[in-house]
């Protein structure tokens, strides 16, 4: 009755596609605060849950009923009907397949209203999203509503999906308000780094990989010369567009910036992702090439637009890459499709085909989305308490110290601790800060140990790449022991400037090394002249050097103390 070729084609896309899940909770981690990791990851999880469960009972059946009126299908709760194909595939192979695309729009929204969202009022919204809000746009698309019937192209999702999730995000941003600290009342804004870009990239290249299943497994079909050609051609045109995309990203904000900016070059490889789903199955290699071009460098101004001009705040672009290249990739297929397109002598027709379901799903999706954000916001409320954000949505949402207990190093500073995921913790109390606390100099008074020789500590701060040279010099007078910490530091000149997404990083702690040393037998001066000889190069960044009188030592080993407990070695 079945293909079993077809059948496992179709399982084996939902299977790809499930597992875009885990491509988007990286990107989405890795492009926020440590402090609110498990919080990303949480609701990524719960937007397939949930999703699954009231996709299932309602949003199927919506999407894929019998048409009423071109504009919603027959409710089907719980799925009774069949929608399989006869001689193809069974009816819930194609649920499974349909599910895990819901789901996908449906995460979409998480990295856009990341760590400032209440958590149940986040479920809330996935559970609406994927039970109406996707399934009817869908229906128009998909499930023969209006928008088949006049001929809209969108194989696989730009606008569908994508573009449905990225409206949804820039209207639940914009609603949410940024987080504390991304603008300032001037409107001046200040760059918030995500804690780990080997996390976003591997999200990306999660993304790409599985987006084959995304795009090529849409034909429901692997059966028959003309699908087989169909598959190989979507694989290139989905591969070329996500390349090309990647590399005009790169070359635009090296251009730019000064230096390719790896955060937006990730963006730019989704972005052409995105624009190319629309028409992978339609255009040729080289349109594919022109589509990701076109998204790598929209997508740049893109996240500018959004971030500076507008000042709407989304940590991870997904506005950008999802909304507004969602809408362009289907735009251009009316472009570059071969069939049809306005360049392959098309005319206007298919172009304002997609113009105008473009333009009608959008509209859908802003109505709708700013209904229930309202809805949501006055209700249970829709951001967390300003105490809450700071904090991190791990510790207040989901009782979570730190989603990496073991791993996470912290710089002392006096009775303060400084995570590096950018908050401080002092007793039971967290707060946040702009800037770390620069290093003082104790020097305490002068004195020599119990045994009357002079002790004394040479504290030396400097780069890390400068600490094998200032070693060997330092053996070479004799100091044969020493203790090395890496640290994070800035001094006077408050840091490197630096470029995050196209805005200026408030203060960015520099990798330092700190090299501590004490002295008896070697001169102190010898020792503060050596260093500076090395470490010298007359532009900020060379380090410090702090003395400090030491009143004793005492070598747990055998007792000794004073210089007898250094002897032939400094400590």
């Amino acid at each position: 009755m079945y293909s079993s070729v077809d059948t496992i084609w179709v399982l084996l896309g939902a299977a790809l596609v499930f597992f875009m899940q885990a491509g988007f909770a990286m990107v989405e981690t890795g492009f926020t605060r440590a402090k609110n990791a498990g919080n990303i990851v949480m609701k990524n999880l719960m937007d397939l849950s949930l999703g699954t469960i009231v996709f299932w009972a309602l949003g199927f059946g919506l999407m894929f009923g019998k048409d009423i009126g071109g504009v919603i299908g027959m409710p089907d709760l719980f799925v009774q009907g069949d929608y399989g194909v006869k001689g193809s595939y069974p009816s819930y192979a194609y649920l499974i397949f349909q599910t895990v695309f819901c789901a996908t729009a449906a995460t979409i929204v998480s990295g856009a209203m990341a760590e400032r969202t209440k958590f149940i009022s986040y479920c809330g919204y996935s559970i609406i999203i994927s039970a109406l809000i996707y399934p009817v746009s869908g229906h128009w698309i998909w499930g023969g509503g209006w928008l088949a019937t006049m001929g809209f192209h969108d194989f696989a999702g730009s606008t569908a999906v994508h573009m449905v999730g990225g409206v949804a995000a820039l209207v639940g941003a914009k609603i949410l308000g940024p987080r504390l600290g991304k603008y300032e009342k001037d409107g001046t804004i200040n760059a918030i780094p995500g804690h780990s870009l080997t996390l976003g990239a591997l999200g990306v290249f999660i993304l790409w990989f599985a987006w084959f299943g995304f795009n090529a497994c849409s034909t429901v079909s692997a059966t028959g010369d003309k699908t087989l050609i169909s598959m190989g051609s979507i694989f290139v045109t989905t591969n070329m567009a996500a390349a090309a995309a990647s590399t005009a990203t790169m070359i635009l904000t090296w251009l730019r910036y000064g230096k390719p900016d790896v955060s937006m070059t990730l963006n730019g490889a989704l972005a052409g992702l995105v624009a190319i789903t629309a028409g992978c199955d339609a255009v040729s290699p080289a349109g594919a090439c022109i589509i990701g071009i076109i998204a790598g460098i929209v997508v740049v101004f893109a996240v500018e637009f959004v971030d500076q001009v507008i000042k709407v705040d989304d940590p991870v672009g997904a506005v950008s890459v999802h909304g507004v290249c969602g809408a362009l990739g289907t735009i251009l297929t009316g472009v570059f499709a071969v069939d049809g397109g306005l360049l392959y002598g098309g005319g206007y027709k298919l172009l304002t085909t997609q113009i105008t379901g473009v333009a009608a799903v959008m509209a859908w999706v802003v109505v709708t989305m700013i209904i229930i954000f309202k809805v949501i916001e006055n209700t249970v409320g829709l951001r967390v308490s300003e105490n809450e954000e700071i904090v991190g949505l791990d510790l207040e949402e989901h009782g979570l110290t730190s989603s990496y207990a073991d791993f996470m190093p912290v710089i002392e500073t006096d009775n303060l601790t400084t995570k590096h995921d950018g908050t401080h913790i002092n007793g039971k109390n967290a707060v946040s800060v702009e800037e770390a606390i620069p290093v003082v100099d104790h020097t305490i008074s002068e004195g020599a140990a119990t045994d009357g020789h002079k002790l004394t500590k040479i504290v030396i701060v400097t780069s890390q790449i400068r600490f094998e040279a200032l070693k060997l010099a330092l053996d070479e007078i004799g100091i044969t022991g020493m203790t090395v910490t890496k640290v994070l530091g800035y001094g006077i000149q408050k840091g490197n400037v630096e470029l995050y997404r196209g805005a200026q990083v408030a203060v960015h702690l520099l990798p330092k090394v700190k090299v501590e040393i004490v002295v008896s037998k070697v001169p102190v001066r010898e020792v503060i002249d050596t260093a500076k000889k090395v470490l010298y190069t007359g532009k900020y960044g060379d380090g410090k050097i702090f003395v400090f009188n030491v009143e004793n030592v005492i070598k747990i080993r055998t007792g000794e103390e004073g210089y007898d407990a250094l002897q032939d070695n400094e400590l």
